[in-house]
């Protein structure tokens, strides 16, 4: 598959035009035109990278990529010997940010979803860019089991804050820094909220507003959905895939 087949295929596939984000959605770093096999991964690091060497690999496909709208211009230091090393072994480096989140399939609110029981996820439509997601859990769970799931199921520990209600059905959830989506999770009326990081100001917007608050963890929240879209690639297209999970505690 050329490097410009998959450019145009994602383009359409995860409607990127639809989405206005921090940073450019797409191909970022040109590589081989050729690819036949990729890595995925969350985040473009250095041991991500180096991963993608090791396999000879053709394209890295990531969630949290490059050229952040709040970050310096300049290619010197970290950034510079990041790029540096895709440029020297010709390995092409796309990234998706809020279409990965949003997407209604292979997206990592929806996989959340999927790999935590929620029945008949739906889009909260008080939230643009389908970023706010809201369902209801198979069945009710006191706080410690929702915790405990989590845990289970995203291999880390979440912090919980909240009271009440004492069982938890109804939920909404934003993977990633979300946090202060926690209002408008209130308004839809729901037992809970998951995001993956935690603020200051969130304690007291839990508490304050009776609603169950858990941060599972911004790595561990957004794993599933490049993975998904990775594996999305190699069942449609043939491509040779392999996801890379590099450990991140946060």
């Amino acid at each position: 598959m050329s490097t410009t087949e998959l450019t145009q295929y994602l383009a359409d596939y995860l409607q990127v035009d639809q989405y206005k984000d921090y940073a450019p959605n797409g191909l970022q770093v040109q590589g081989s035109e050729n690819i036949t096999r990729i890595v995925t991964g969350v985040t473009a690091c250095q041991a991500l990278i180096d991963k993608a060497v090791e396999v000879n690999a053709d394209a890295i496909l990531v969630h949290h990529g490059f050229f952040w709208k709040s970050e310096p211009e300049v290619l010197t230091g970290m950034k510079y010997k990041r790029i540096s090393a895709l440029i020297k072994n010709d390995i092409n480096l796309f990234g998706y940010h809020l279409p990965i989140d949003g997407h209604p399939q292979i997206g990592n609110n929806a996989q959340l979803a999927s790999k935590i029981g929620v029945a008949e996820p739906k889009i909260a439509e008080s939230v643009k860019q389908n970023l706010l997601w809201r369902g209801e859990l198979e069945q009710a769970l006191a706080p410690q089991q929702l915790a405990r799931r989590l845990n289970d199921t995203l291999a880390h520990k979440p912090l919980h804050i909240g009271e009440a209600p004492e069982l938890i059905k109804t939920v909404a959830w934003c993977t990633g820094g979300a946090q202060d989506y926690i209002d408008a999770a209130v308004e839809l009326g729901v037992d809970a909220f998951i995001s993956g990081e935690v603020s200051e100001r969130t304690f007291h917007a839990a508490m304050e507003q009776n609603i169950h608050y858990f941060a599972a963890g911004h790595h561990a929240t957004e794993r599933y959905g490049i993975k998904a879209l990775g594996e999305h690639l190699s069942d449609k297209f043939g491509l040779e895939h392999q996801f890379i999970d590099i450990y991140n505690p946060v």
